[in-house]
C-alpha cells in the first residue's frame, strides 16, 4: 500500500514538474514569433500548447535515456524516495528561476537532481551514461550557435539574390514563415521536453517493480502531454521577455533563422533519443542570429546571466536533491 501511494505522489509530482516545465519553457517556443508580431500572444500560446501536446505523444526515445543512463532503476537502492526527492528539487529550481524570469534549463534540472538523489540514496551513478547525457548538453549550445550564424548569413544571401525587394515586404514574408516555424518548434520541444517527466515516471515504475522495462506506457504518455500542454497555455511571460527582447532586438529574419536553427537541432536530438536544453538550445540560436547581424547588439549582460544559471544549475540541483532525499528517506 505504501508503495502505490508512493507511486501515485510521484505521477502526481512528474506531471506538475511538466506543467510547471510547460510554461516555464513556453518562451522557446514563442517568444521570437510574438517580438516580431508574427503571432498574437495569445494564439500563440494557444498554437504552441497544442502543438506540444501533438509533439509529446509521439517519440519516447529521450523518455528512455532519461528512464536508464543515469542509474538502473531495477537495481537502485531507494528507488521510490529518490525519484521524490529528485522531482521536488527539479519543481522548486524551476519555480525560482521562473519568478526571477531566468531561461534557466529544466533538463540541466532534472539530470542533476536524478544524479544526486541517487547518490544520496548511495547507489553508483551510471557515469557513462551520465557523462554522455553531460556532454551532449554542453554541445547543443555551440551547435546552435553555429548553425544559427551560418542559417543567418545563407538567409541573407537569398533576400540579396531575389533583390528589387523592399524591407517591409521582407519583413512580411518571413513573419508568415514563422507561423509555421514556431509551430516546428513548438512541436520539437514537445517531443524532448515532455519525455522528460515520461522517463521519471517510467524509472519509478521500475523502481517499484511496476513494469520490466523502460517501455513509456500510453497513460504516461498522454498524462506527461496533457499537463505539458495545459502549462503551456498558461504562458510564461516573463521568460518571454527575456528571450524574445532582452538578448537581441528579434526581427523577423533573425527569428525565422532561430526557428528553423532551433526546430532542426531538437528534431535531431530527440529522434535520436538525446534531451536537451530547449532554453539552451534556442537562445544559443538567437545568439549566433544577432551576432550574425550585429554583434553589438546582443545585451551581453543578460546572456552573462543566463550562462552563469546555466552553469550552476546542475551542480546546485545535485546537492539540494540530495538534502531533500535525507528528509524524504525518513517517510519511505
Amino acid at each position: 500500500m505504501q508503495v502505490i501511494t508512493a507511486i501515485v505522489t510521484i505521477v502526481i509530482l512528474a506531471l506538475v514538474f511538466d506543467f510547471i516545465n510547460g510554461f516555464h519553457d513556453t518562451a522557446n517556443a514563442i517568444a521570437t514569433s510574438v517580438s516580431t508580431k508574427a503571432l498574437t500572444p495569445r494564439f500563440a500560446v494557444f498554437y504552441a500548447a497544442v502543438l506540444n501536446f501533438v509533439g509529446a505523444i509521439t517519440f519516447e526515445g529521450v523518455a528512455k535515456s532519461i528512464g536508464g543512463s543515469i542509474a538502473d532503476p531495477a537495481k537502485i537502492e531507494n528507488g521510490i524516495p529518490v525519484v521524490i526527492a529528485a522531482l521536488i528539487a527539479m519543481i522548486f529550481w524551476n519555480l525560482l528561476t521562473w519568478y526571477f524570469g531566468i531561461p534557466s534549463s529544466s533538463s540541466h534540472t532534472l539530470i542533476g537532481s536524478l544524479a544526486g538523489a541517487v547518490l544520496a540514496s548511495g547507489t553508483d551513478l551510471k557515469w557513462s551514461g551520465f557523462n554522455k547525457i553531460i556532454l551532449v548538453l554542453i554541445a547543443s549550445p555551440f551547435i546552435a550557435f553555429i548553425i544559427g550564424f551560418i542559417v543567418l548569413n545563407i538567409v541573407r544571401l537569398i533576400v540579396r539574390l531575389v533583390g528589387n525587394r523592399s524591407p517591409g515586404k521582407v519583413n512580411r514574408t518571413f513573419r508568415i514563415m514563422q507561423i509555421f516555424t514556431a509551430g516546428w518548434q513548438a512541436f520539437s520541444h514537445g517531443t524532448n521536453d515532455a519525455q522528460k517527466a515520461m522517463g521519471i515516471i517510467v524509472f519509478a515504475l521500475v523502481a517499484g517493480g511496476f513494469q520490466d522495462t523502460l517501455h513509456v506506457p500510453l497513460w504516461v504518455k498522454l498524462g506527461a502531454a496533457t499537463a505539458m500542454g495545459l502549462g503551456t497555455s498558461v504562458g510564461g511571460w516573463k521568460i518571454i521577455k527575456t528571450v524574445g527582447r532582452k538578448i537581441v532586438k528579434v526581427e523577423p529574419m533573425n527569428g525565422f533563422a532561430s526557428d528553423v536553427t532551433a526546430s532542426s537541432v531538437l528534431s535531431t536530438a530527440s529522434a535520436l533519443g538525446f534531451p536537451l536544453s530547449t532554453t539552451h538550445v534556442i537562445t544559443s540560436a538567437i545568439i549566433g542570429t544577432g551576432v550574425a547581424m550585429r554583434p553589438k547588439s546582443i545585451n551581453w549582460g543578460v546572456v552573462g546571466t543566463m550562462v552563469a544559471t546555466w552553469v550552476i544549475t546542475i551542480p546546485i540541483s545535485m546537492v539540494i536533491a540530495y538534502l531533500i532525499f535525507q528528509v524524504v528517506f525518513l517517510f519511505f
